[in-house]
Formats: structure tokens, C-alpha cells, sequence
């Protein structure tokens, strides 16, 4: 829990300094971070498996699966279901010994899915903690899961037109030939090879989302060299 703690210091960091952090979390979590709601979507982005087997149970029409048959086709005895580590677990109290049959299918399934869409809860609350030692975090709750990403994640993706406005020329303007040839180089490269580039002359691997937020520039700067002369 500390260190969840101390991720939320370093989102919150990342906020406040516009110097975002290269950081992969679910939607879901980004959701929960901005108190908003969550709902069946969600586990299905993180967890298309379980969520299908969980809408297999709930739907049973044209199945073939009567109450006759249901231990025989369902390959679940109780109410118990896999946790996001692999680990089976009750979905409520006492949940192993709770059978699940065709009468209680539908508890079940809302149980399982409120475990699988919760069971973070005490993480984010401890990430939550954390932003609120830099910001205000009830302010979250105003932002859209997708702003809050870009706050503190800034852009996925390094555009040319973005490393455009990031540059300062010195003796060379941006109509010279070479530096031409040098965007159209950029324009050739991967997203993952302009993130490469982005970290060697800027030390980041993000860009904020507002490009006014970006105060150190690189330059492109035109060296004059004498070539020696050839010698036997």
C-alpha cells in the first residue's frame, strides 16, 4: 500500500510539473481514480474471458442448458471465480460453500462481476491518497477517465507536427534542404522509433497533451566543417 501510495505522488507530480510519466494502467483504473462508475465494459476490456463466461451463465437461451443439466454444462459448483491474479476466490462471504445452481445464477454473476470490478478497490483508494498530498484530488471527479490519462500520461503517440513545435534552429532556417531531409527521416519513423529520438534529445519518453506546457526545446543547429586537406 506505500507504494501505491507513492504512485500517486508521482501522478500527482506528474500533473503538476506537465512532465508526464510513461505509465500503462486499465481503463478501468483511470475510471475509479475519477469516481466514476463501473459496469460489465469495463471488465471486458481487461478481462474478455471471464466476462464471457460470466454473460454465458447470465444468457442461457438457445444454450441447451435446463436446470436439469446445469451442473453438467457449467463447470462451476459455488460461488467462487477467478480473481485478476489467477487465484480462485469467494465472490462474497463464505462463497465456497454457497452453491451455485440455475435458480441463483444471476446473483451469482452480479456478485462475480462486483468482485472482479472492486476487488482494486484498496489500491486506488491508497493511489487516490497519494494525489492528494500534491492536488486536490475531489477535483478528479470533473475530468473524464481519458483526461486524467493524458494529464498525467500526456500523448501516446510523438507526431512530427508535435517535434515541430519543440525545436529552435541555429544557423539554418526551417526552409533549408537538410532540414527537410531530416523531417522527412522522422516522417519514416515508427512511433516507437520517435519516442527513441524524443528520449535522446529530450531525456522523456511522453509529450503533454498542450504543447505550451513544453518549455525545453532541442535545437537543430548547421556546423561548417573544413574538410583537411588529402595528404600522400
Amino acid at each position: 500500500m506505500i507504494q501505491f501510495r507513492f504512485l500517486g505522488i508521482l501522478m500527482a507530480v506528474a500533473i503538476r510539473t506537465k512532465k508526464p510519466l510513461d505509465l500503462h494502467l486499465a481503463p478501468l483504473v483511470w475510471k475509479q481514480l475519477c469516481s466514476m462508475p463501473l459496469g460489465g465494459p469495463d471488465l471486458e476490456e481487461v478481462d474478455l474471458l471471464t466476462y464471457r463466461t460470466l454473460q454465458g451463465i447470465l444468457h442461457l437461451e438457445n444454450s441447451g442448458i435446463t436446470e436439469d443439466n446445469f451442473h453438467v454444462m457449467i463447470p462451476l459448483d459455488s460461488f467462487m471465480a477467478h480473481s485478476a491474479d489467477g487465484r480462485l476466490v469467494p465472490v462474497v462471504p463464505g462463497g465456497q460453500n454457497i452453491s451455485l445452481t440455475f435458480a441463483n445464477r444471476n446473483e451469482y454473476v452480479e456478485r462475480a462481476l462486483d468482485y472482479r470490478l472492486h476487488e482494486m478497490d484498496s489500491q486506488v483508494a491508497a493511489v487516490r491518497e497519494g494525489m492528494s498530498t500534491i492536488i486536490p484530488v475531489p477535483l478528479l471527479s470533473l475530468l473524464t477517465a481519458q483526461q486524467l490519462e493524458q494529464l498525467v500520461c500526456g500523448l501516446p503517440e510523438v507526431s512530427v507536427e508535435m517535434l515541430k513545435k519543440l525545436v529552435r534552429y541555429r544557423d539554418i532556417t526551417e526552409s533549408h534542404q537538410l532540414v527537410g531531409w531530416f523531417w522527412q527521416s522522422l516522417e519514416e519513423f515508427t512511433n516507437e522509433e520517435r519516442v527513441l529520438f524524443l528520449r535522446f534529445v529530450s531525456g522523456r519518453s511522453r509529450l503533454p497533451s498542450n504543447p505550451a506546457d513544453i518549455t525545453q526545446k532541442f535545437q537543430i543547429i548547421k556546423v561548417d566543417r573544413v574538410r583537411p586537406p588529402l595528404t600522400n
